[in-house]
């Protein structure tokens, strides 16, 4: 990520949805940003998907959508958002993580924001393979509100088995992230205490040189990394934490001790990264992003847009 151009931001009712437009807001203002609001109900898709009438499934998904896109248009008047450039998508598909998908294939945001659990309520599937899937950079966004301005903190494993590059991918976000606001980030590395603990510490300052974080603001706890990270990180209330998405080497593996644990303890926003040149493993299967069956072999309906 280069320049935060737009934000999508994924809306699920079951949340408080307004305090994460408030978010979207404050964020693209500082960064000349338009912002996407994106609802799909996933589970009334799979629910009428097994109908056979095919009359009946095209009504029933234009009901939803049509339900959705007034529920959108009533957030956008209520985001406070002049000078803002706001549009609203709305579709019925299934599954939800792979409708997002769809949807960051189609319009290619430099970010999308997305409502976490709240502390200690665990991360549900379709979180899971968003965070694993997602092409752009994912914030996972909680109920408490931003202090003025945030403080940003970033996480990194500077270890010989985290992923080539991915490390200085996340610095590099949470800088942009911060820049806007005039501010800087903090940098946190869990070491497990050993041989390498120097080693670690080394390669800590080195990585941040090379994005021009002076030493100061660069932290190496020690143990267990899922504890100590999480200890540290809770105890100084970060407002924003970015850290990678996907680690050791695997395209398919996915932060799962490390970020459960920080959910668990911490009420932050995080924004997880992917190394540079990464490519969803669904954008082969899904090709040309254009709606796929909802679920059993039906269609979903494309939806509707405003601007």
């Amino acid at each position: 990520m280069k320049q935060i151009k737009s934000i999508l931001v994924v809306i699920d009712r079951r949340d408080e949805a307004g305090g994460l437009v408030r978010k979207a807001v404050a964020l693209a203002r500082q960064c000349s940003a338009d912002i996407e609001l994106f609802q799909c109900d996933s589970e009334a898709a799979y629910e009428i998907a097994h109908a056979y009438n095919r009359e009946a499934i095209d009504k029933s998904c234009a009901d939803i959508v049509s339900r959705a896109h007034a529920y959108l248009l009533e957030l956008k008047a209520n985001a406070q958002a002049s000078g803002v450039s706001i549009e609203i998508d709305a579709r019925c598909e299934s599954p939800l993580y792979e409708a997002v998908v769809r949807k960051v294939l189609r319009s290619g945001p430099s970010l999308v924001m997305k409502a976490r659990p709240r502390r200690g309520k665990a991360l549900d599937p379709n979180d899971w393979q968003l965070m694993r899937t997602c092409p752009a950079a994912l914030m996972l966004s909680g109920p408490r509100k931003w202090r003025s301005p945030p403080l940003f903190g970033a996480v990194v494993d500077v270890s010989d088995d985290e992923t080539a590059g991915l490390p200085r991918e996340v610095l590099k976000t949470a800088l942009l992230l911060a820049a806007p606001w005039g501010v800087g980030t903090e940098v946190i590395y869990g070491e497990a205490a050993g041989a390498g603990v120097r080693a670690g510490a080394e390669r800590l300052r080195s990585l941040c040189e090379t994005v021009s974080i002076a030493p100061e603001h660069a932290h190496v706890v020690y143990g267990s990394p899922a504890d100590s990270l999480s200890q540290f990180t809770s105890h100084h209330g970060y407002d924003i934490l970015v850290l990678g998405a996907l680690g050791h080497r695997s395209d398919l593996a996915q932060v799962g001790t490390l970020t459960s644990k920080l959910l668990d303890t911490s009420d932050c926003d995080f924004v997880l990264v992917k190394p540079a040149g990464y490519h969803s493993p669904l954008e082969r299967e899904i090709g040309n992003p254009q709606p796929r069956p909802a679920s059993g072999g039906n269609p979903a309906r494309p939806g509707s847009r405003d601007s």
